[in-house]
């Protein structure tokens, strides 16, 4: 059974937080508030935990997972950014964006794109998620809550409890988040390009 903490959106409970934090440390996978939809999230090197979510979305090993970071600090030790990118990921933090770059050696393999060596990375503007990875002190992985045979991420915290409670460590309740894709921007040698427009809104490569 699933622990449920409910922790406010703007003004979250920081001994909530750090209770989180320890389920992460211990190998827990939760679900959790971004910007954009609820997702389910573990340690980054954490196979078992990484595992779980793989059963609970039924995904194969070609799916790409995301890392969500609280700066630009953090994004450098996984991605190789070039100068523009560094200016434009900047600009665009935090927010409903996930970007594209090339993979760092540590990103492990099993998490970059098989073939472009890429991984995505997040920085959301939403305060549950910014406290969590602040708190952990590293990267999450995460992914969309989104269910075998459904196309859009749950929504409600409450139907997420009474649909998965005996799949996850923890559930946090940071309100009706009504799903909305994050805008998706990969950088290569050719420079940035949107190639999922979502949430996000890049003015400065519409």
């Amino acid at each position: 059974m699933s622990q449920f903490f409910e922790i406010h959106p703007e003004n979250p409970q920081l001994r909530l937080i750090h209770r989180a934090v320890e389920i992460i440390r211990k190998g827990g996978v939760i679900a959790y508030p971004t910007d954009s939809s609820y997702a389910l999230a573990c340690q980054l090197d954490d196979k078992q935990a990484l595992d779980k979510i793989k059963r609970i979305r039924q995904l194969d090993d070609k799916h790409n997972f995301t890392l969500v970071c609280k700066d630009l600090t953090q994004v450098s030790m996984f991605t190789k950014m070039s100068n523009d990118a560094h200016r434009l990921i900047k600009a665009l933090s935090p927010g409903a964006f996930t970007f594209i770059l090339e993979a760092t050696r540590e990103v492990p393999k099993r998490l970059q794109h098989p073939k472009k060596k890429t991984i995505g990375i997040r920085i959301p503007d939403h305060q549950v998620s910014q406290l969590l990875v602040q708190e952990l002190g590293e990267a999450i992985l995460s992914s969309s809550l989104v269910l075998p045979g459904e196309t859009e991420a749950m929504t409600d915290p409450y139907e997420i409890r009474s649909r998965l409670e005996r799949e996850l460590d923890l559930i946090i309740d940071a309100g009706i988040i009504e799903h909305e894709m994050t805008t998706m921007i990969e950088f290569s040698d050719q420079g940035a390009e949107i190639i999922r427009q979502g949430k996000g809104i890049a003015t400065m490569l519409t």
